[in-house]
């Protein structure tokens, strides 16, 4: 089953970032975060991907065409006909194709784009922007037992700011940004091929228009997520998902 990742957006709250490279080549210690998602579905025996690049599309394209050698160390003899020699060992098995959708296009015109490219009944689809510990294998075995066209990961997000908790207009406690009970798309999701018919000819978000329908007719499931999760959508993600790098905490790491 393919993979398919969303990497096209101009990422425009990391500015500090975005302005000189796309969002998913933003570094996450020695590696970009597209790297880190399709770790995660590596892990899991899913490596054939398909990436929609277009805002700085083509640094993608360079950056897995030169992968090899930016992950090991080597050695090269001038002499043309000669072989690299790598003195590391970190290679990865991936099939990777990657597909210009265009600068401007939103998600739902980007998948659409890609359809030609999807041979197998379902696919899976998630963003260039999102790390976590989900089970992917188990995610599959949900949408296959549901029967539906389409399955995303449930998710309870952190509030961005600390709540107060009140009683006669008093001050009883604080919680600091704590976990909320609603679910947002939390992305790593499953589909059916027969959802690129929920997608108009006329560009559109992904989540609006064709996610709607598919929930109105009943054809859009929920594997809630209860582990970790995070978007890195602001320069101040991309340090808190580095920390927990570099300490040796980062959940998604599932990998050896």
């Amino acid at each position: 089953m393919k993979t398919v990742i969303l990497c096209g957006g101009k990422g425009t709250r990391m500015r500090e970032e975005t302005e000189f490279r796309p969002k998913p080549l933003v570094e996450v210690g020695d590696h970009p975060l597209v790297w880190h998602i399709m770790k995660i579905y590596s892990y899991y025996g899913f490596n054939d991907f398909i990436l929609c690049v277009g805002y700085k599309g083509d640094m993608i394209k360079r950056y897995f065409m030169e992968m090899c050698w930016r992950n090991n160390d080597f050695t090269v003899k001038t002499d043309p006909h000669a072989q690299i020699q790598y003195h590391t060992k970190i290679k990865e098995n991936w099939n990777v194709t990657i597909v210009d959708t265009g600068p401007e296009t939103l998600t739902g015109g980007r998948i659409k784009q890609i359809k030609k490219y999807i041979d197998d009944e379902n696919f899976m689809l998630t963003y260039g922007d999102g790390l976590s510990d989900v089970n992917i294998k188990q995610l599959c075995a949900h949408h296959q037992r549901t029967g539906k066209l389409a399955t995303l990961t449930g998710v309870n997000p952190t509030s961005p700011f600390g709540v107060i908790e009140t009683k006669d207009n008093l001050a009883i406690t604080f919680k600091e940004k704590p976990v909320l009970n609603d679910i947002i798309n939390g992305g790593f999701m499953v589909l059916n091929r027969k959802v690129f018919d929920y997608i108009p000819d006329e560009d559109c978000a992904f989540e609006q228009e064709p996610l709607h329908r598919l929930a109105t007719d009943g054809q859009l499931a929920v594997y809630t997520h209860n582990g970790f999760w995070t978007a890195v959508d602001t320069y101040k993600d991309v340090e808190r998902v580095n920390r927990l790098w570099r300490t040796g905490e980062a959940p998604w790491k599932l990998w050896e």
